[in-house]
């Protein structure tokens, strides 16, 4: 099972648009979880951004030993030594975490596109939900889990994985069921 929590003043509009599509492309149940508060220590006043290793901690650990939690925030998120992240995972905690909000056309002042939004939000659920099965970067800039370093990148990928990671993912989870 996938717990998808919603963390602050995130709208639960975007974690059930993503139930049923996170559900097909893992083939497992997801669930929305309770709303969670950003812990304290995680806001950085300086960079006005979340640091996404604390969200990550935050988060609900996994129940069982194939479970996954995926955090939802709408605010900007960061890592040490990066402007901004899209999101962030754990293979150990099986744990990830992704921000919506540079995956909105507004933030670049442009008219919003839900359509485009929803897209974006489901590649990124899914590239970081495939980190906690131990899938790396893949080199197909098609595949949900080739790195997106912009929007463009996230873009030009689909939401599924590539024949290669399927078979990986398929291999990674064969001991959970």
């Amino acid at each position: 099972m996938i717990l998808v929590v919603p963390i602050g003043i995130t709208g639960r509009y975007i974690l059930h648009a993503l139930l049923e599509p996170l559900s097909s492309i893992f083939g497992d149940e997801v669930k929305a979880g309770e709303r969670l508060q950003a812990p304290d220590g995680s806001w950085i006043a300086s960079r006005r951004q979340y640091m996404a290793s604390f969200l990550l901690s935050a988060l609900p650990p996994p129940r069982g030993r194939s479970d996954r939690t995926l955090g939802i925030l709408d605010a900007d998120l960061f890592a040490p030594g990066l402007n901004f992240v899209f999101g962030q995972a754990s293979v150990d905690s099986r744990r990830a975490v992704i921000s919506v909000t540079r995956l909105r056309e507004e933030y670049y002042g442009a008219p919003p596109n839900e359509t485009l939004f929803f897209e974006r939000a489901l590649k990124e659920a899914v590239h970081e939900l495939g980190h906690t099965y131990g899938l790396g970067h893949c080199p197909d800039p098609r595949c949900v889990m080739h790195f997106s370093n912009t929007l463009s990148d996230t873009d030009r990928k689909g939401s599924h994985f590539c024949p290669t990671c399927e078979v990986h993912l398929t291999h990674m989870r064969a001991p959970f069921r």
